[in-house]
Parts: C-alpha cells; sequence; structure tokens
C-alpha cells in the first residue's frame, strides 16, 4: 500500500491498493474509490469488540476495502479541520490516541478500547477514563484538530500540557495529573485546575485546537434565534 496525504487544512489521505490488499475505516470516512474495490461491513471482530470502540468513540461496524485489481484508490477524509498523521505499526509498539481519533488503517492493524490505569489521570485529565489503542503491523492514519506537533520524549523528560491537546501517544509514554500550583493561578489563568504530566521515553503528538476549543470560539458569533 503507498499513499499521500492532500488537502490542507481539510485533509484526505488517498491510498493505491494493489490486489487483495485491504484498507479499513470507521464507517463514513470514505471520501472516493476507483471501482474495482469490494466493501464488507461488519464489526471487525464481533459485537463485544465493536462496543469497545464504540465507547472509545468509534462506531459499532468498520467498513472494509478489498482492492480487485492493481493500482485501485480510496481516499479517507478527516472529519475536522486538521490534520492526518501516518504512523507505522511494527508489532512491537502500541500507540494510544484520544477519543475519535481513528481515520483508517491497514488490515494488519487493531483497533481497540483502552482504559486509563490512573484513577486521577482517568477523573481529571479531560478526556475521561477510555481512549482508543492500536496495535499490529501495518499503516494507522489517525485525524488530528489543527496543526500537530511530534515531540520524542526521552526516558525520565517530562512535558506538561493541558489535556485536551494530547492527540496521540506511545504506550510507553507515562500519563498523569498534576494541580495547578496558587489559587490565583487556578482561578485567574483560564486553564483550569490541572495538567497532564507525560513522562518518557516515547513520541507524543500534540494538536493545536482541539476541537471542543474551536466550538467555543466560534459559539459567540451564532445568531441567536431572536437575533
Amino acid at each position: 500500500m503507498e499513499y499521500e496525504i492532500e488537502g490542507g487544512a481539510f485533509p484526505v489521505v488517498i491510498c493505491t491498493l494493489q490486489k487483495g490488499e485491504t484498507m479499513l475505516d470507521e464507517t463514513g470516512a470514505m471520501a472516493f474509490m476507483t471501482p474495482n474495490m469490494k466493501m464488507d461491513t461488519n464489526t471487525g471482530g464481533g459485537i463485544l469488540k465493536g462496543l469497545g470502540r464504540a465507547l472509545s468513540g468509534d462506531s459499532i461496524f468498520l467498513t472494509y476495502y478489498t482492492a480487485k485489481e492493481d493500482n485501485e484508490r480510496i481516499a479517507f477524509a478527516s472529519a475536522t479541520p486538521g490534520k492526518i498523521i501516518p504512523i507505522r505499526l511494527d508489532g512491537r509498539k502500541t500507540v494510544i490516541g484520544q477519543k475519535n481519533a481513528f481515520l483508517a488503517c491497514e488490515k494488519g492493524v487493531d483497533i481497540q478500547m483502552h482504559f486509563r490505569k490512573k484513577l486521577g489521570a482517568g477523573l481529571f485529565g479531560g478526556e475521561g477514563f477510555i481512549l482508543q489503542k492500536f496495535t499490529g503491523e501495518g499503516m494507522v492514519f489517525l485525524e488530528i484538530d489543527g496543526e500537530v506537533i511530534e515531540y520524542e520524549l526521552e526516558p525520565g523528560e517530562r512535558l506538561l500540557v493541558e489535556q485536551g491537546h494530547i492527540a496521540a501517544m506511545d504506550e510507553s509514554v507515562d500519563f498523569d495529573i498534576q494541580r495547578i500550583k496558587g489559587v490565583k493561578n487556578m482561578l485567574l489563568s483560564g486553564e483550569g485546575l490541572f495538567l497532564a504530566t507525560l513522562t518518557g521515553p516515547g513520541r507524543v503528538w500534540i494538536q493545536t485546537m482541539p476541537i471542543s476549543r474551536l466550538a467555543e470560539a466560534i459559539i459567540p458569533f451564532i445568531p441567536t434565534k431572536s437575533e
């Protein structure tokens, strides 16, 4: 499988498949495809696995697209303005993504729900207990809100992040939360009461404009019925 990402702030990933190669996506992400593509929609491993994905922000069903001839093309479009990040899994490392991060992947990638292990991180981490986990071998494409900044944290290296800006990270990165110090900072800074603490080793993907923050910025400009 070969791919290219196009579209600027409203990106699509266009994949070129050879005969017998398969891509899968969350239902509704496919933008266009060439004619010789076989479609099959199912739970991707049983109803319980489908329900697990639903709890982590995606749909119960996945759609599989298999090329019936060489050089067939299929495109998957992001649902929000932002970036599509390609990640190649090698069967050894695991990537954890925010809810709704999954866009599409090769057949060898497994998608599961992921529970945050620490109580404090789940209660105050901004995204809840349930995230998405990607394992296996192959390419996985995640959709990220806004621009994306990638950090490679060394062992013991820490990064403090406002929780909504965490898009994805290697499973090896330790996620915890810490309270902002100082009463004035907590009440007046607008940053809330807690920050996420990410400790290496591993990669971290930071998104610059969480969709929730974009919605908050737009709401004051939406006319009400009385107007």
